[in-house]
């Protein structure tokens, strides 16, 4: 419901936004991603989701949620507050939803050159870090089956605290994946834990040429603060699990002891933190 919302007003935002950015590569392939993970641990409740694409170019690559990509480009509008208005009333109007951010993990491989660059967000900063480019060792199965109409063969690996199974094509000798995975010997179309807290799933594949940019931040200072991995998990985790207490540090607003704020068991994708 909420893509019908953003799509509407993503042509007039596109051009300006990438206008905007610094420009890394340009794609020859673009790939969209379902994305369903657990919002509670303890109560099993799943996210609305999420669909992220993964640019595919000539030196680097860009995996993003579509969402969240949407909501910088409409703040990065000079009358981004007419167009918020306008789409919050439609979302009234029409009974769908408004747009907002979901996964805010921008992950670019191979930039810089042998690494992965992440930046990323915690209520009103952005970060940025560098990680390891595929980092994940793989151990090729015989199992295959068919994803999107391509023919899979089955990988697993243990990556940061989980076992991860992905279903790769060596059809698309493409050495990348969704999220920070990739080192296959084809294109990721599908990966799961095998809890099945995090499940990524391909659900379009196109030939598509279009520049991959650097996105800028569009909330608090509007500038990156450099982080470190391990730095950023541990924090991640500290807001997640006491939401309340940071806006009250960073709005003055005290939700107060009798707050419905409902205390969740976050899991995070990675582990290792």
């Amino acid at each position: 419901m909420i893509k019908r919302i953003v799509l509407s007003i993503s042509i007039l935002t596109t051009s300006l936004f990438c206008n905007a950015q610094k420009r890394l590569d340009e794609s020859f392939l673009k790939c969209a991603y379902d994305f369903v993970y657990l919002k509670d641990t303890l109560s099993y409740k799943k996210s609305d989701g999420d669909m992220l694409y993964l640019q595919i170019g000539h030196t680097c690559s860009k995996c993003y949620s579509h969402y969240s990509n949407q909501v910088d480009s409409i703040f990065g509008l000079p009358n981004k507050d007419d167009v918020l208005r306008r789409a919050i009333s439609k979302a009234f109007e029409t009974n769908t939803g408004y747009p907002h951010k979901r996964m805010k993990t921008y992950v670019y491989k191979n930039y810089p050159e042998g690494k992965i660059t992440v930046t990323d967000g915690l209520s009103a900063q952005d970060y940025i870090y560098e990680d390891e480019l595929n980092a994940q060792d793989w151990e090729v199965m015989d199992s295959t089956k068919m994803v999107l109409n391509n023919p899979c063969q089955l990988a697993k690996c243990t990556f940061r605290g989980r076992q991860w199974m992905a279903w790769f094509t060596p059809e698309i000798p493409i050495s990348d994946g969704p999220w920070k995975f990739g080192g296959l010997p084809g294109l990721i179309l599908e990966i799961y834990d095998i809890g099945k807290q995090y499940h990524f799933v391909m659900i379009g594949l196109e030939k598509k040429e279009e520049p991959i940019v650097f996105s800028k931040t569009y909330v608090g200072s509007k500038k990156f603060e450099k982080t470190k991995r391990l730095e950023f998990l541990k924090a991640k985790k500290a807001y997640l699990m006491n939401m309340g207490g940071y806006i009250e540090m960073e709005t003055g607003i005290d939700l107060g002891s009798n707050s419905s704020q409902k205390m969740m068991r976050y899991d995070l994708i990675e582990r290792d933190y």
